[in-house]
């Protein structure tokens, strides 16, 4: 009786488990991995549907390429639909099959505060608020995951990307504070640390601070919700 008991606790226990993770994938799925080489890193981002993967200099910072897309997961491959690659010019690739292997190191942190995908959909310029509509194919969107960034500019029907950076990302009391790790349009600023004022409102992501470059932004970012 007690062997019955026991076993029936332990199919419950795992059958809740599996419940957990059927209401709320992302508890599964959301996780930042580093892929070291001798030269250069591999970053995976990925959520429950979406996945970016960057490469940079480990020495240096210095940004090589990246590319993403929403994925379909079989049988241990991610089968991914891209929707930006920095080096479609010269590849021409539009979808790309990946395995995870054990070279993936989890460096996610306990940091999961705007876990999401992000996309800027309003700023303000010269006092006066401008909106974006995000359904546009040209995009610029913010993809946070367990205490990393990494902001990415693209359209998704041309290709034609604009630019990315990435990092890590902390929040306290209200600050939000990236440091950053690679950036393509500018490698001086990698090791930068930059702060910012953030605030949720009606699920918006209001941020307002300076740029690398010492400009004021006054921006807003709305959770991605349409492919």
């Amino acid at each position: 009786m007690y062997i019955f008991i026991k076993g029936l606790q332990r199919l419950c226990e795992k059958s809740i488990l599996i419940l957990v993770f059927l209401i709320y994938p992302s508890l599964n799925f959301s996780q930042v991995y580093n892929v070291d080489n001798e030269e250069d890193i591999s970053r995976v981002i990925l959520d429950n549907e979406y996945i970016v993967i960057s490469k940079f200099k480990s020495d240096s910072g210095n940004f090589i390429s990246t590319l993403g897309g929403y994925y379909q997961l079989n049988e241990g491959v991610y089968e991914i639909n891209l929707e930006f690659n920095s080096n479609y010019e010269q590849d021409s690739i539009e979808s790309l099959s990946i395995a995870k292997t054990s070279k993936w190191k989890n460096i996610s942190k306990e940091n999961n505060t705007l876990n999401g995908k992000w996309v800027m959909s309003g700023r303000y310029n010269n006092g006066e608020f401008r909106t974006r509509n995000t359904a546009l194919p040209r995009k610029t969107m913010k993809v946070l995951i367990d205490g990393f960034f990494q902001w990415i500019a693209f359209n998704t029907e041309t290709f034609k990307f604009s630019g990315s950076g990435g990092g890590e990302y902390e929040t306290v009391d209200g600050k939000y504070i990236e440091i950053i790790q690679y950036f393509s349009r500018d490698d001086s600023r990698v090791g930068a640390e930059l702060d910012f004022n953030y605030e949720i409102k009606n699920k918006d992501w209001y941020h307002t601070g300076l740029s690398s470059k010492g400009k004021p932004i006054n921006e807003v970012w709305s959770i991605r919700d349409n492919k």
